[in-house]
């Protein structure tokens, strides 16, 4: 199966947002020098951006203008609108069945954001994690939040200066509360998973020291996720974001932390004599079919299989026999330093 493997970036803030700090000029820039193809923007119930003409190709990095509606708790990234929903940041009554009905109203598509946020006293951060998980309708949600993780590191001042100064090393990939939760929900319908950053290039006082947390050129280097298209893009943008976002709603696509190294060359495929399937698809089981997982280099392959691990080993390629239903996913952990850390979480074929 051909696919198109297009590097993104999704749920990040500008100074279009009340609590960013860099114009989205200085955004793209860090995007072209970290070898982003895709931006997609996520500030606080706002599409300025978009009303003054940034969503668009700039040379080779495609801007994708959404927004993240945010109440006290219960946030939400929407895309494929042109209408803002405001939402007061202290607002703790706003019903979340609410915001994901009007954004489907307004024909876009949403995802529940850093679900099991958790903040940091220490640095005085706010928690603000999903907790209406009654709702239905939503495209998909949060898996690796890359602030959320970092932040978890964040628990004595030397520690804190430690994973400032080497944050990739203190990253420890999804939680696990939150990978559980996500392959419970795919058992009963799909639900994609992307890569958050939720990065603001917040300015803060470490030390008594001024310093930016993170710039976006550093930022970039985490937490991405890459979109698997069936043709490449135009350099139309109008056409190459309708395809970005149904791309995405497919859940043709996986997260990946590539610090310590490039994940694209990641391929799962599903094959029986007949047909051929990747992430994001249904595949109806016939016969005895073969699922095939290809990382770039050799680290620790896992496949799970309805949240438990159903085969794993080390090296570059995996083939697995599978003759029962449910949703299949691939997990690769690179080998940096003695340890396997994480690096690509695949979205799920769904075995039916």
């Amino acid at each position: 199966m051909k696919l198109y493997d297009y590097t993104g970036v999704i749920h990040f803030h500008s100074s279009y947002s009340f609590d960013g700090n860099v114009p989205i000029a200085d955004i793209i820039q860090a995007a072209r020098e970290n070898g982003i193809d895709v931006l997609m923007l996520t500030d606080h119930s706002t599409l300025g951006a978009k009303k003054d003409g940034w969503e668009r190709w700039h040379d080779k990095v495609l801007l994708v203008v959404g927004q993240e509606i945010s109440p006290r708790f219960n946030h939400y990234l929407a895309f494929g609108m042109d209408e803002e929903i405001i939402a007061d940041e202290n607002d703790t009554e706003c019903r979340p069945q609410d915001v994901i009905e009007r954004v489907n109203a307004l024909g876009g598509i949403g995802f529940i954001a850093h679900p099991d946020h958790e903040g940091t006293e220490m640095f005085h951060v706010k928690h603000f994690p999903w907790q209406e998980w009654s709702v239905s309708g939503y495209t998909g949600m949060g898996v690796w939040d890359f602030m959320t993780d970092w932040q978890s590191a964040l628990k004595s001042m030397p520690g804190a200066l430690v994973a400032y100064l080497f944050p990739a090393y203190v990253l420890r990939g999804p939680r696990g509360v939150t990978l559980k939760r996500w392959d419970r929900l795919n058992r009963e319908r799909k639900v994609v998973g992307i890569g958050e950053l939720d990065n603001h290039d917040t300015q803060r006082k470490m030390f008594g020291i001024p310093m930016g947390i993170f710039p976006f050129k550093k930022a970039f280097r985490f937490v991405r996720t890459h979109l698997l298209l069936d043709n490449p893009l135009t350099g139309n943008a109008e056409e190459d974001i309708s395809a970005i976002l149904r791309t995405l709603k497919k859940g043709r696509a996986y997260i990946a932390m590539e610090y310590f190294r490039d994940a694209r060359g990641f391929s799962l495929s599903l094959r029986d004599s007949e047909r051929e399937a990747t992430m994001g698809d249904e595949f109806v089981l016939k016969e005895d079919a073969s699922l095939d997982v290809a990382i770039p280099e050799t680290g620790r392959i896992r496949i799970i299989k309805d949240g438990g691990v159903f085969a794993e080993m080390v090296g570059k390629e995996m083939t697995c026999r599978i003759s029962g239903k449910g949703c299949y996913r691939a997990e690769a952990y690179s080998r940096v330093w003695g340890r396997y850390r994480p690096w690509i979480f695949s979205n799920p074929i769904h075995v039916i």
